[in-house]
């Protein structure tokens, strides 16, 4: 797929309007001879898509102190302005590095510009997330994910629903816990089961063994889709290909989902050891961003694995970084509970978020700027540190230099 066009910078979306769709009353969790029994069918409780796509995200606008990657997170203005984030004439949202201009060496401190963007809503348990994308960043030094984060990492949990750095061939999916959580080898899923140890720098991870999951192959193959379970008996990520794309998740179709049709997931995270997920998982913000080197894509060590000399961001942005682009056709959020009403201040200030699942529509303050999740690295690289003060930040740093070539 070719590199986007530049078009014309669309008008500002219009504002949340409160009240659709319409309410769905949440029932018990089932249970069978006091096991839990999960939910298999979800309703839409938010769309991100269109010329409204952007609606609804705070932007991060700061240079990346949580990865320690090469990049400038810029702010809405900025992104408009350069042309890192727009709808582009197929109606598909684009998100990109910044691949126009010359960015001097400064070592380091060497940034060039590209987004992040987190979700105003925090979505409980109960709830689905779909992420239909059409191509997906990549390169040497590119280092892109979606992913769900809770208010304190990793005290509320993460979930990496597609990340992958450098020339990868694969998606990895992971979910980083506090200490108890392991992942059971014994679980039925598709892809390859690599730590197990959920609170291990990595997480607990697993390798996508479908074809055409990262990089070249998926772009030329047209894009995929990820869904994404949080429910009551454990996490699960489902992954398709172009043609192998549900009926129900595919184009325009809204309607409620059942997830019983979809088969064996990608990736399955039962919390063990007695399937407890809130004492791990507390309600989880979408996050998609793209960074570069970093902790886990930078060290000599991971880079050198499929790309030549070392990460740098410096220099000429074309043809390097001209890979390096989102084109997602939705982000949707399922729910099994009730579908939130946002008000007109929950929906678009930066200090306030909805809860949109569970039994009530609950705010939760300071869950933007002032906390920010991390997202993982691979098996034996450093993970996404935490910018809680200079002490996380050289935790990371050591984590990544000591973890990168094993």
């Amino acid at each position: 797929m070719a590199a986007p066009a530049v078009p014309v910078v669309p008008a500002a979306p219009a504002p949340i309007v409160p009240g659709a769709p319409a309410p769905v009353v949440p029932a018990a969790p089932p249970t069978a001879g006091g096991a839990v029994v999960p939910n298999v069918t979800y309703n839409l409780a938010r769309d991100y898509s269109g010329q409204n796509f952007f609606n609804g995200w705070d932007w991060y606008g700061s240079w990346d102190n949580l990865t320690l990657s090469n990049v400038w997170w810029v702010d809405e203005q900025t992104a408009t302005q350069d042309q890192l984030a727009y709808v582009n004439p197929a109606g598909n949202a684009i998100i990109r590095v910044d691949n126009t201009t010359n960015v001097p060496d400064q070592g380091a401190n060497t940034r060039r510009n590209t987004v992040r963007l987190t979700s105003h809503d925090f979505y409980d348990i109960g709830s689905l997330w779909v992420f239909d994308a059409k191509h997906v960043p990549y390169g040497c030094t590119v280092w892109p994910a979606f992913w769900t984060k809770g208010p304190v990492w990793p005290d509320n949990g993460e979930i990496d629903i597609l990340e992958a750095v450098n020339l990868m061939t694969y998606n990895q999916m992971a979910i980083h816990t506090t200490d108890g959580c392991m992942l059971n080898n014994q679980v039925q899923m598709t892809g390859q089961l690599g730590a197990a140890d959920c609170a291990s720098n990595s997480g607990c991870t697993v390798k996508e063994l479908k074809p055409n999951s990262y990089g070249d192959d998926f772009n030329n193959a047209g894009g995929g889709v990820w869904a994404t379970k949080y429910d009551v008996d454990g996490i699960a990520i489902w992954f398709w290909s172009r043609e192998d794309v549900p009926a129900e998740l595919a184009g325009d179709q809204k309607a409620a989902v059942d997830i019983s049709k979809w088969g064996t997931p990608s990736a399955a995270f039962p919390v063990t050891p007695d399937c407890d997920i809130t004492k791990f998982f507390t309600p989880q913000q979408l996050v998609i961003d793209i960074a570069l080197c970093g902790v886990w894509a930078g060290p000599e060590g991971n880079y050198q694995q499929t790309c030549p000399g070392v990460c740098d961001v410096s220099g000429a942005g074309s043809p390097k970084f001209d890979k390096a682009w989102f084109e997602i056709g939705y982000v949707r959020a399922y729910t099994t509970g009730v579908v939130p009403t946002p008000t007109p201040s929950a929906a678009s200030s930066p200090a306030a978020s909805a809860t949109v699942t569970g039994t009530q529509a609950t705010a939760i303050a300071g869950g933007q700027q002032g906390q920010k999740g991390s997202s993982s690295g691979a098996a034996g690289s450093g993970k996404r540190g935490r910018s809680a003060g200079a002490v996380a930040v050289l935790f990371s740093v050591f984590a990544g230099v000591l973890l990168a070539v094993s």
